[in-house]
């Protein structure tokens, strides 16, 4: 069973929708309970971080998260889910993550070429950098869809892979059981659905 964690700031329905197009059976995870029960994790996010972050931990799931991670459970961020992964990020402020994988999450708009539009709304080439299992059914060069402003910086170690945007953005990673796409694998396409299903399979 795989675990979607509800703490009010993600886009369930498609994210649902996928995973049920792929026959993967799922639960919305309103509790530590539930989040418990399950052999894996997604977790998703949209929205500014900070809010996010105290939702996650108001909920108790922050805590939960963190017990499953530590007992080797696979769990996947995806967007503002992975930025909540890193250690810290500097969107209005500086505000603590999750710390579960090393790095930061910056603004786009101070590393680009000035004239990019800010958020990066679109369809973009993802490269890998680093084979990995996520990849299992995945070709470097698929086009996967991105709607963010903020990216994850000083995390080249843990880089499985990147999207040019006049710099190489980071778009997938991985510290042990715990993985993260800023891209949305479920708004992908065809690309998205075999990440997602790569991951299920993990």
């Amino acid at each position: 069973m795989l675990a979607i964690v509800d703490y009010g700031v993600g886009n369930l329905y498609s994210l649902s929708s996928a995973l049920k197009a792929l026959s993967v059976q799922h639960c919305i995870a309103k509790t530590p309970e539930e989040l418990h029960m399950a052999d894996r994790i997604i977790l998703p996010g949209v929205g500014a971080f900070a809010d996010a972050a105290r939702k996650l931990r108001q909920s108790g799931m922050q805590e939960a998260l963190v017990e499953d991670v530590g007992a080797g459970k696979p769990v996947l961020g995806i967007c503002l889910g992975m930025q909540m992964l890193f250690e810290a990020s500097y969107e209005y402020g500086r505000h603590e993550g999750l710390g579960l994988i090393p790095g930061e999450v910056c603004p786009l708009i101070d590393d680009i070429e000035p004239g990019l539009k800010v958020p990066h709304i679109g369809w973009n080439r993802l490269d890998i950098v680093k084979d990995d299992p996520l990849f299992r059914y995945f070709e470097t060069g698929r086009y996967v869809y991105y709607v963010h402003s903020y990216y994850a910086k000083r995390c080249r170690e843990y880089t499985l892979a990147t999207s040019d945007y006049s710099i190489p953005v980071t778009g997938a990673v991985r510290n042990g059981s715990v993985y993260g796409t800023q891209f949305h694998p479920e708004k992908s396409g065809e690309a998205g659905l075999m990440l997602l299903k790569a991951f299920v399979e993990i």
